[in-house]
């Protein structure tokens, strides 16, 4: 990206975010990013438990037939 090697790199991504976002606000941010990759992941859970309970059903009415 820059020449330099991946960990330079992501320690000057890390450098940049703190002086933007300051050492007060990355505690909120970190929560914020944490809270919501839990909600992602919670509603990936739902829509697989949702598909698999339309399959089931749909096998028990091909079944019955």
């Amino acid at each position: 990206m820059f020449g330099l090697g991946r960990f330079e790199e992501l320690i000057l991504i890390l450098v940049i975010i703190l002086v933007l976002f300051g050492g007060k606000k990355l505690p909120e941010l970190s929560r914020g990013i944490s809270n919501s990759i839990k909600e992602i992941r919670k509603g990936f859970k739902d829509d697989e438990s949702e598909e698999k309970s339309k399959d089931a059903k749909t096998k028990t009415k091909t079944k019955t037939s």
